[in-house]
């Protein structure tokens, strides 16, 4: 497989994003959870998510075209095809955390165990080694019931780090 790993072009690659985000909402609430986990990430993935969410990745990607980078490579019909994306939030958002943070990893399930997750995971950490913030580390959020995304993180050298909380509102 010839893969590119290259910045997102808003221009070329909006609609094949937006359906590679599609498939990490549903991954994360079909493979984590029950069946209300799974309708509660299904649900959000309306017309007016897709809009602000495409917005804000425009404006992230504006600070450093290098905050989504994604896994391309020629399709049956010769045709440049979105295999992944990784997202690593601009410098700026990531003091929220005091560490760059990795957002958002997916490859299409026919591209993994290819080496696509590893090249773009490698991309991800470039960036965030350029980015100057008051801890150098990379940080994420793992779902503690995604086994394969845990051994994948322990492979690239991801240790745990705290834990996420949260609050329904």
């Amino acid at each position: 497989m010839d893969v590119t790993i290259r910045p997102y072009d808003p221009n070329r690659d909006r609609d094949a994003l937006w359906e590679l985000k599609a498939g990490f909402e549903r991954g994360l609430g079909a493979g984590t959870g029950d069946d209300a986990k799974e309708a509660t990430y299904e649900d959000k993935l309306t017309a007016a998510y897709r809009a602000d969410w495409l917005a804000w990745v425009e404006r992230c990607v504006g600070d450093d075209e290098r905050c989504v980078t994604v896994a391309s490579a020629p399709d049956e019909a010769g045709e440049d095809a979105l295999l992944g994306y990784v997202f690593v939030l601009p410098e700026r958002l990531a003091f929220v955390w005091d560490a760059a943070v990795l957002n958002e990893v997916f490859v299409v399930p026919d591209a993994r165990g290819t080496g696509v997750a590893d090249d773009l995971v490698d991309a991800a950490v470039s960036l965030a080694r350029d980015q100057s913030l008051p801890l150098d580390r990379l940080v994420l959020d793992v779902d503690r019931e995604n086994e394969r995304a845990k051994a994948f993180y322990d492979r690239h050298g991801f240790a745990h780090w705290g834990e996420m909380v949260a609050k329904e509102l």
